[in-house]
């Protein structure tokens, strides 16, 4: 992706980051089973910081596989790029709210966190058949779609649970 053609290129939702996001997400909150379940402050904290880094580590990589630093860099250029990229962070959203939300109504941070997983998974397997759908795929591709990445959350889950075991 070059320049011209992200100037060129009409609004788009960017369905990979957002699927990427929503496992990345599955992957953080799978990653707090040791010790003990996190407070839910911190886990929301980590959902959304580590979306929000992921989130300029792709745009960088997008900006140095556009030409940069070998081409002057155009602003224009990188807000088209952050704007497409940001649904990567986005993905961590919907499980840090439900966190809060738990939280909020005196659920305990165990059951905060697998809320926020089910969100997690459940979010991947929903943007991943929207971009089937979008893109007219057949019903077979959907759901084939939606059942790989069910199938990669679940995953995700089973770590968790194995992990917490120990």
């Amino acid at each position: 992706m070059n320049e011209r053609d992200t100037a060129a290129a009409p609004e788009r939702v960017e369905y990979a980051g957002a699927v990427y996001g929503s496992l990345l997400a599955a992957s953080v909150v799978a990653g707090t089973a040791e010790g003990g379940p996190p407070s839910p402050g911190d886990l929301v904290t980590l959902l959304i910081c580590t979306g929000v880094v992921f989130w300029l580590a792709h745009v960088y990589a997008r900006l140095v596989s556009s030409g940069y630093p070998a081409r002057p860099l155009a602003w224009e250029h990188v807000r088209v790029v952050a704007r497409r990229e940001w649904p990567l962070a986005q993905a961590s959203f919907p499980p840090a709210v439900v966190t809060a939300f738990v939280s909020s109504l005196g659920g305990s941070p165990q059951m905060a966190v697998w809320a926020a997983l089910c969100v997690a998974v459940a979010s991947q397997v929903a943007w991943a058949v929207a971009a089937a759908v979008k893109t007219r795929s057949s019903t077979r591709v959907v759901v084939i779609s939606g059942v790989a990445n069910l199938l990669l959350g679940l995953a995700i889950v089973a770590l968790k649970t194995a992990v917490g075991k120990h």
